[in-house]
């Protein structure tokens, strides 16, 4: 059974067909107004969330913070329901590449329902390796993403700063990181990572977009688990994902 969140301001016939829908289709439903005490107040690991942006939600802006949050720490979907300015106003709080499915007015329940479970059911949690990838480029993380999701659980991140966050509450089997980022670079955040006991042990490769030997070596010296070209062709990065994992399934069962 999968947990589905519903954020909304008020119980509209909408959002308790919606409760209906979802409800037939196995997921146990929760309702929730745009209150953070109210949120937490939720223990379920949620397995997708659904946001109905009105202009009451959208003007609460640390509480779309705490979703965001919430939906890092839980590995989870934001579904965003609403007129398209206020689908965009709750994007400036949780980024694009978070929300796999924007629905705008008018609705349709069932064809809501069927998307959002669709979603869940190809690219839900269950037991699909868990990569976190780390890049400052939407367009970057986008693109993995596609490549990836199909056999792995992939979790984007868009700044060195919001990867370790998500370290803090959740294990990745695999990091895949850009070298090459403004602020908080790949360097420090490995540096990051290998200074935490917790999660030091985690296996980290590289993206970047230099494949000179000068700027291999310096990639290198860092002793990540490898390290990928931007340039590469999806296949070949895809392939070279799977392999890591063979090898690391390999030597478990060795050991």
């Amino acid at each position: 059974m999968h947990n589905l969140l519903i954020v909304a301001e008020t119980q509209s016939y909408i959002i308790m067909s919606l409760k209906e829908k979802f409800e037939g289709l196995s997921y146990k439903v929760m309702l929730a107004k745009a209150d953070m005490e109210e949120i937490s107040r939720i223990k379920e690991s949620i397995g997708a969330m659904i946001v109905y942006a009105d202009e009451e939600l959208v003007a609460q802006q640390q509480v779309l913070n705490y979703i965001k949050d919430k939906a890092i720490e839980d590995d989870t979907f934001i579904f965003i329901m609403g007129d398209m300015e206020d689908i965009n106003a709750v994007e400036k709080f949780v980024p694009k590449h978070m929300v796999p499915i924007e629905f705008k007015r008018p609705f349709n329940v069932s064809h809501v329902s069927a998307e959002i479970d669709n979603y869940v059911r190809k690219f839900g949690k269950h037991n699909k390796k868990k990569i976190l990838v780390v890049d400052d480029s939407g367009a970057m993380l986008r693109n993995v993403k596609g490549w990836l999701e199909d056999h792995y659980q992939v979790i984007l991140a868009n700044s060195g700063m919001m990867a370790i966050k998500y370290l803090t509450l959740n294990r990745p089997d695999l990091v895949l990181l850009d070298y090459e980022m403004p602020v908080c670079d790949g360097r420090q955040v490995l540096e990051m990572i290998r200074t935490e006991t917790e999660f030091a042990d985690i296996p980290v490769i590289f993206l970047t977009s230099k494949g000179d030997k000068e700027s291999v070596l310096e990639v290198m010296a860092l002793k990540p688990e490898g390290y990928l070209l931007k340039t590469m062709p999806p296949a070949e990065i895809i392939r070279s994902v799977d392999e890591f994992f063979e090898r690391k399934k390999a030597i478990n069962g060795m050991q």
